[in-house]
């Protein structure tokens, strides 16, 4: 169990034991967590478990009629699709920018013989981004019970709101990922300044509403309620992590790359969803390739594919001349099957990768709108013990819904010619609501264009 898991496990412990001051039938905590771009794309994650990571299956049921409300823009709240995972709640959230996501959940009236019924809400809440934009964010005033928070260099200010009034006298309490925690008291106007180390933090506080009725067909004599918030300090990150960076920079140096590639000429043919096709291929050293075949209905998808061949082969060169990669570890997670995530700063596409056993296993593309996961199944290794590609899974998602859209599998093998592993097949299965399609590319009689040194 690594620091990330222990830790958790430790906090979610923590407020169950405040809750259990309620009702020791409610040893649960619910929460919500915006995490960073990654597998599927960007999610808001809700949980309500004693494991901050691993929720407890068993109440997911209880949770399905949660809802979540995003804000990108000041005052603009967007109502986000929440789907029950195996073991938590999740909802789509745009690849990058700032957000706050906040949430209402009615878990229910709890009735204990010789104790108080009363219904049981969440109002869970998590904000990420730039300082100044988290800052401008607004109050939901739907929500009855609210915490907000402004960022400063050195603190943190929080207002506790209730029925969109400020709540003086209100206690909150801070817990970091050790456990360890204050207690804040907002003052006349329902503010508190805090001031926390760098770290990822939960800030949650409750209230009692001697109001009675009924819920489901069970009657409640009050109402108990739980507010929170989530984020990390500073908002901002700067800097690199010079173990993410080399641990990238050597699973990037483990690929095989084609270094000054001269291009190459070769027979190509294949069948595209049950049509045939032949003729010659003319690959020049740029990646854009040049088709004479007999059947030029799916000309361009084969350009695309080749042209993307090349460009990956060649890719660290483009690379190297800008200089090293700006990266960092995107969360505490060390114990990630795919490996721990790294968060790439800069370039066209916000994006984040997973380091597995000295080889990048995993990319996550935002492409604005929708979001692209690639999952390296299998490698091969050439002459120089390179990595090549051998079996990998390309999926696409739709970015307003979570909703997967396509998955390609693809099987490529090389050929070596000269100094160089040239692709000698491509098979991408492609699979979407409308059905299965298989296209295949083989490429024969493979020659260099110019000798290679």
């Amino acid at each position: 169990m690594n620091r990330r898991s222990c830790s958790c496990l430790r906090l979610i412990a923590f407020i169950a034991c405040t809750v259990l001051s309620f009702s020791t039938a409610s040893a649960h905590f619910l929460f919500v967590r915006v995490g960073p771009l990654g597998e599927g794309g960007r999610r808001a994650e809700v949980f309500f478990s004693e494991k901050a990571d691993a929720g407890d299956p068993m109440f997911i049921g209880k949770l399905t009629g949660t809802r979540l409300w995003r804000q990108s823009q000041p005052g603009s709240f967007v109502e986000i699709p929440v789907r029950p995972a195996s073991d938590r709640l999740v909802a789509p959230l745009p690849g990058s920018g700032s957000v706050g996501v906040v949430g209402i959940c009615e878990y229910g009236v709890r009735a204990v013989a010789g104790r108080t019924p009363f219904l049981l809400r969440y109002y869970p809440k998590a904000v990420a981004g730039t300082a100044a934009e988290v800052n401008a964010l607004k109050p939901r005033t739907e929500i009855p019970f609210e915490i907000t928070a402004r960022f400063g260099n050195d603190h943190v200010e929080f207002t506790v709101f209730a029925e969109g009034k400020p709540v003086p006298g209100a206690k909150l309490t801070t817990v970091d990922l050790d456990l360890v925690n204050e207690t804040l008291i907002t003052d006349a106007e329902g503010r508190v300044r805090w001031k926390p180390s760098r770290g990822e933090y939960s800030v949650y506080t409750d209230r009692t509403v001697k109001t009675p009725g009924e819920s489901n067909g069970s009657k409640y004599a009050e109402i108990r309620e739980f507010a929170t918030i989530a984020f990390r300090f500073p908002l901002e990150r700067e800097g690199v992590d010079a173990e993410a960076v080399s641990a990238f920079e050597t699973a990037v140096a483990a690929r095989a790359q084609w270094v000054d590639f001269p291009g190459f000429r070769a027979s190509i043919s294949g069948v595209i969803d049950g049509r045939d096709f032949s003729g010659k291929v003319d690959v020049p050293a740029e990646g854009k390739a040049k088709l004479e075949i007999d059947d030029s209905a799916h000309a361009s998808w084969i350009i695309d594919q080749l042209s993307s061949i090349v460009l990956h082969r060649r890719a660290e060169s483009s690379r190297s001349a800008q200089g090293r990669p700006t990266l960092r570890y995107a969360d505490e997670d060390e114990i990630h099957p795919l490996g721990r995530l790294l968060e790439f700063e800069g370039g066209r596409f916000a994006s984040t990768y997973r380091i597995l056993d000295g080889r990048i296993s995993t990319v996550n593309r935002d492409l604005g709108g929708s979001a692209m996961t690639i999952l390296t199944l299998e490698t091969s290794k050439n002459a120089e013990g390179k990595d090549l590609p051998k079996n990998y899974i390309v999926q696409y998602w739709n970015g307003e819904t979570g909703d997967l859209t396509k998955s390609e599998t693809v099987v490529d093998a090389w050929v070596r010619v000269g100094a160089f592993d040239l692709p000698a097949s491509h098979v991408v299965t492609t699979a979407t609501r409308n059905g299965l399609s298989v296209r295949s590319i083989r490429l024969d009689d493979i020659a260099l264009k110019e000798s290679a040194r």
